[in-house]
């Protein structure tokens, strides 16, 4: 390669990877497999080492990938919390352990866990910070998220001070009860265990945490007083006597053919395991060793994780199964002969939408490639041969379960069924209708709801607020208690904001936010009945896309008889902000850092309460911005705009 086309394509590696690193580190959202991130990853080592005069301090081989979110403070690290340097095959593998002098050291060998590391602050026997990694010098303070997974010590015994890092992950049964919860709900499936950890762990609600059944191997001592080791296998031993959950097994080897078999019996074990891995780290076991070796500005010289390559199998495609979500979409479902990947038993996979399968050209009847994305959710790769005489397979015109019309609208890669009463729909439906952010009626979850439907108690929303409650008492494992408290829990939900109610109706593209903006704007639910489709589009905020779902869901027949009903049964149908006055009527706020004494939700009250609207951004139509402490890119962007920034202390004057 010559000079001028190494240095254009390491400027696009770096880019590309720079961009995924945010995607995974940062959102939670990663877009593509770990093995192409890595395949580029090397791509990239391998041209700076061939072109050195382009290597640069900001490559992504040289940093660790991700940053502090602004969500939460920030925290200085006071040891570094270093990555590791990935190998992909038994040769780099030993290209590793030639490196290491065996007459100084042994190796520790242990299963990687994909998850999200950590860092637990210990002080006189008592946790007292979390943090998560950042970009290795600088993490985030999720101490109140940290507090919720049951397995993390809130006290030792042990009185110096102690510091340890662990990688927090979801079980694999965690996990899949999540996509099945956010399925029912309409939702985007979480892509695999490690980011539904990340993502659950960084939630500004420690509750949600709490629901997501989190857990934590602690594998590291990075900071200790009043005690001094001389092996890692030795520190392992002593946080296991802490309390603390350590890895379930970790192996000192003395030879590279030693470490190669105990990553091989790890990686024929990991489908059995109940958490997922992708890799096997291999340690310098001697600690004074360690120092010796030392580190690059990345990763240990100490240490690698051999990354195991992701299983395929090829498999006979026998029938196509649809379903039907929440909001009447529809997805398909490839049905195959029995393969066992990861040490599990697959004869399902996702084939997503209409334009997968015509993309990949899928036929009943094909030999397909089939992998575990993650470990955890089957996916259809591609299509090695076709069966005689197929066809692409087309997706159905009427809808699987009520024979109603499908259609597509423009611009999105779903069918969706036409029936808005299509029972496939119904649970889904009742699930969102009584979520926290929507009706908000505890004690009704998806299994519960399900159990109601089966019995034939409810078949519609009216029905929930028309229970037979002597009925719901003889149902299984429900008591006199638990009736009570879900008769309460409905006739509390019935006092509940308008914007809740909008957002319970589950209207496509109408989520929360726009619930809230309808509310607002109208007042009464009268009033939204009352209002032509022009009206919908002078709601600020609203497009025509948000405007005409809004104005055709409202204008149903079926509708206005189900709000008919929800008022006479004692549903409230109207705005219940209380405005003091109107002092901030016109203005938009935008929030940004973290506030002295005002919580974000607190502080938005406050301005709606005095006729205000807060934004998610800062643009020249922003009135204010009121900053507090670790406040980032909205405060620089109101400083270039010229918008006016106020704290906490100003604010309090302007409601006085």
């Amino acid at each position: 390669m010559d000079i001028k086309t190494a240095e254009q394509r390491i400027k696009e590696l770096s880019e590309t990877l720079k961009y995924h690193n945010r995607k995974y580190y940062i959102e939670d959202s990663p877009e593509i497999e770990d093995f192409e991130y890595d395949a580029m990853l090397r791509e990239l080592e391998d041209l700076e080492a061939e072109f050195p005069q382009f290597l640069k301090e900001d490559s992504p081989t040289q940093m660790v990938g991700g940053a502090a979110s602004k969500l939460f403070s920030s925290v200085v690290h006071t040891v570094k919390m270093e990555s590791l340097q990935d190998v992909f095959n038994f040769g780099e593998l030993r290209d590793f352990t030639q490196k290491i002098d065996t007459s100084k050291t042994a190796f520790s060998v242990e299963p990687k866990i994909d998850g999200l590391s950590v860092s637990l602050e210990y002080r006189d026997g008592l946790f007292f910070r979390g943090s998560t990694r950042g970009d290795g010098e600088v993490g985030e303070d999720v101490t109140a998220n940290l507090l919720q997974i049951e397995s993390i010590p809130k006290a030792i015994n042990f009185l110096g001070e102690l510091e340890v890092r662990g990688e927090v992950y979801m079980p694999k049964e965690s996990f899949l009860n999540l996509v099945k919860r956010q399925e029912l709900m309409g939702e985007a499936p979480a892509k695999n265990p490690r980011n539904a950890a990340a993502g659950s762990l960084r939630q500004k609600n420690p509750k949600i945490t709490a629901e997501r059944k989190l857990d934590i191997f602690v594998f590291n001592i990075q900071r200790i007083t009043e005690k001094t080791f001389k092996s890692h296998i030795e520190t392992l031993d002593f946080l296991k006597s802490l309390g603390f959950h350590t890895l379930p097994t970790y192996k000192k080897c003395h030879t590279a053919d030693e470490v190669i078999a105990e990553i091989e019996r790890i990686g024929e074990s990991r489908g059995n395991l109940p958490y997922d891995i992708d890799g096997a780290v291999v340690k310098s076991d001697n600690l004074e060793y360690r120092k010796e070796l030392g580190s690059t500005s990345k990763f240990p010289k100490w240490a690698v994780a051999f990354k195991y390559p992701p299983e395929e199998k090829q498999t006979v495609l026998k029938e196509i199964e649809i379903g039907v979500g929440r909001t009447g979409a529809l997805t398909p479902t490839a049905i195959f002969d029995p393969i066992t990947l990861a040490g599990t038993t697959v004869s399902r996979a996702t084939l997503h939408n209409e334009d997968f399968i015509k993309e990949k050209g899928i036929c009943i009847g094909d030999t397909i490639t089939v992998r575990k994305a993650g470990d955890i959710i089957p996916e259809v790769l591609s299509v090695v041969s076709h069966g005689e005489n197929t066809q692409i397979y087309k997706m159905p015109k009427v809808c699987p379960s009520c024979n109603s019309p499908v259609f597509r609208e423009p611009n999105e890669a779903v069918l969706r069924c036409t029936n808005a009463d299509c029972p496939a729909q119904l649970l889904r439906h009742l699930i969102h209708f009584t979520s926290r952010d929507a009706m908000d009626i505890e004690g009704l979850g998806p299994a519960v709801l399900e159990q109601l439907l089966q019995n034939g108690l409810i078949s519609n929303i009216v029905d929930l607020y028309t229970l037979d409650y002597e009925k719901v008492a003889e149902l299984e494992r429900t008591g006199e208690k638990t009736v009570q408290n879900l008769k309460n829990a409905i006739e509390n939900s019935k006092n509940n904001d308008l914007s809740k109610l909008i957002f319970a109706l589950g209207i496509r593209h109408i989520g929360s936010k726009a619930g809230k903006l309808l509310a607002e704007h109208f007042g009464s639910m009268q009033a939204i009945l009352n209002a032509k489709r022009e009206d919908f589009e002078e709601i600020e905020g609203f497009g025509s896309i948000l405007a005409q779902s809004a104005y055709d869901f409202f204008a149903l027949c079926d509708t206005k008889q189900m709000l008919f009903e929800l008022e006479r049964l004692g549903v409230n149908m109207k705005t219940l902000k209380e405005v003091k006055d109107n002092r901030f009527t016109g203005l938009t706020f935008v929030l940004t850092g973290t506030l002295p004494t005002y919580s974000r939700s607190e502080a938005t009250a406050i301005i709606e309460s005095f006729g205000g609207k807060t934004a998610s951004s800062v643009s020249k139509k922003t009135s204010y911005v009121l900053a507090g402490e670790e406040a980032g890119s909205k405060l620089e962007k109101a400083n270039k705009l010229g918008v006016a920034v106020i704290n906490e202390e100003e604010f309090n004057k302007m409601i006085e």
